[in-house]
């Protein structure tokens, strides 16, 4: 598959529990796009929401491309998805306490996508245990990249 990472959302990986990911699109005016390929965008404390049957990227930060006309640098972005998913995430957020985040920023075939996720917000315990748990296998890596045989 012809996919390039943007940026990640290492954030939402921390603070939530993912359960379903979904591929997007996304609606932007022709600077964001400069931007975006060249990353500047930050999707830290982005998430989505569902309004009149259709989802929308807020909080997300596009940094202005210097050479292009001037733009809201922390507008709402609305995201193109099928119809059928945008039920679906309608209904799981509504019935459930689950929350859309985008966890991903990437081109494929040229075309600029988000990868939103269906989660479920973690515990102060959780997200310290999350934390030992990469600690452990971090120092487990070091004391095995020194090792010969």
């Amino acid at each position: 598959m012809n996919k390039k990472i943007i940026t990640k959302n290492k954030e939402a990986f921390f603070d939530y529990n993912i359960l379903e990911q979904f591929e997007t699109g996304i609606v932007l005016l022709g600077s964001e796009v400069k931007s975006i390929k060249l990353g500047h965008i930050q999707l830290k404390g982005a998430y989505c929401s569902v309004r009149n049957n259709e989802i929308w990227l807020l909080g997300a930060n596009v940094s202005l491309y210097k050479p292009g006309k001037e733009f809201d640098t922390k507008r709402d972005r609305k995201l193109l998805a099928k119809k059928s998913e945008i039920g679906y995430l309608f209904g799981k957020t509504n019935k459930t306490n689950l929350t859309i985040v985008p966890t991903e920023i990437y081109l494929k075939y040229g075309k600029i996508k988000v990868e939103i996720a269906l989660a479920t917000g973690k515990k102060k315990y959780d997200k310290r245990e999350s934390k030992k748990k990469q600690q452990t296998e971090r120092e487990l890596r070091r004391k095995y990249k020194n090792i010969k045989i």
